[in-house]
């Protein structure tokens, strides 16, 4: 098994262990944030953009300083959450209307986070200072570490 994916095992064992003592979303997304920003060295920046009145604003992350607002449909998160599909830019500087919080992000994954009843709630949004760090494979867990998240939160 490569390394990338045993890593994931074990981190999405740990969440979900660490999940299954709260079930307050804004506490879930602070704690899938801290392990992932600590736990994978290659993650620049770690967080949720939540979708608030038609609005994208920061919530839970870890790392630099990161954009209060992104401006709306512009950008990979917003792409994300209007596609209501994973987004993976191995070049930001390749994707129109990138949104440059932090001049050191190279590349970016972007996962759309939606309840069961299809409300969305916002983006988990992960950013690296190596171009091409994404691929199939974080799609895979990270999806399922925003899925496990979602089931273990009381959602309004």
């Amino acid at each position: 098994m490569p390394y990338k994916e045993s890593k994931y095992k074990r981190l999405l064992s740990q969440i979900n262990g660490l999940l299954n003592k709260t079930d307050d979303l804004i506490s879930a997304m602070a704690t899938v944030n801290a392990i992932l920003y600590h736990k994978m060295p290659d993650f620049l920046w770690v967080g949720f953009y939540i979708l608030r009145n038609g609005r994208l604003l920061v919530g839970p992350y870890q790392g630099p300083l990161a954009c209060q607002e992104l401006e709306q449909n512009k950008g990979v998160c917003w792409h994300c959450m209007n596609i209501e599909k994973i987004v993976i830019v191995l070049d930001v500087d390749q994707f129109p209307g990138h949104i440059a919080c932090d001049s050191r992000t190279k590349s970016e994954i972007a996962l759309p986070v939606i309840s069961e009843k299809g409300d969305k709630i916002g983006v988990l949004d992960i950013d690296s200072e190596r171009t091409g760090c994404f691929d199939d494979t974080d799609s895979k867990y990270l999806m399922l570490i925003v899925n496990g998240m979602l089931s273990a939160v009381n959602l309004p």
